[in-house]
């Protein structure tokens, strides 16, 4: 398998209206010249930063080749911070934060910690609403998640 078959880009993105309240995660995926749009979403209160998480755990766990090399693209300085910064030192104190609180969403990233443990994933930060293609994509899908979850659940 040649480097470049190894590379996979995912742009993600969350949503929540109002915060909290129902929520929706979007992710685009791209290798080589292939594509795939996923999305997703809570009618239930859920927040914005667990709809954030969501995206690139979801993304993560539909690729079934590992090891990869994965370059995660998200408006999220929680998403980014959290996973690059500070989840090894949550999960050596036990997903305690250092003021040995608990960590909040700590299901999700748990779930995020292991789904980048099985690829080389590289974070990279992008300014939202800033008119970035892919950024604009998955926030698309990100509102597209979270009205589907809505519709799905309102009586017809």
């Amino acid at each position: 398998m040649s480097e470049q078959s190894r590379v996979v880009e995912i742009y993600t993105d969350g949503a929540c209206a109002p915060n909290p309240g129902p929520g929706g995660w979007g992710a685009v995926l791209r290798w080589g010249k292939a594509e795939k749009d996923l999305c997703g979403g809570e009618a239930g209160s859920t927040t914005n930063n667990r709809m954030e998480l969501m995206a690139p755990i979801r993304a993560l766990e539909t690729l079934n080749r590992a090891p990869l090399v994965v370059d995660i693209y998200t408006d999220s300085v929680y998403v980014r911070d959290g996973i690059t910064k500070w989840v090894s030192r949550w999960r050596a104190n036990g997903w305690q934060t250092s003021a040995r609180q608990p960590v909040k969403n700590v299901d999700l990233w748990q779930l995020l910690d292991a789904a980048v443990r099985r690829h080389e994933v590289r974070w990279h930060w992008v300014k939202g609403h800033a008119g970035h293609p892919e950024n604009e994509r998955a926030d698309r899908l990100a509102t597209r998640g979270l009205q589907e979850a809505v519709a799905a659940t309102s009586p017809t």
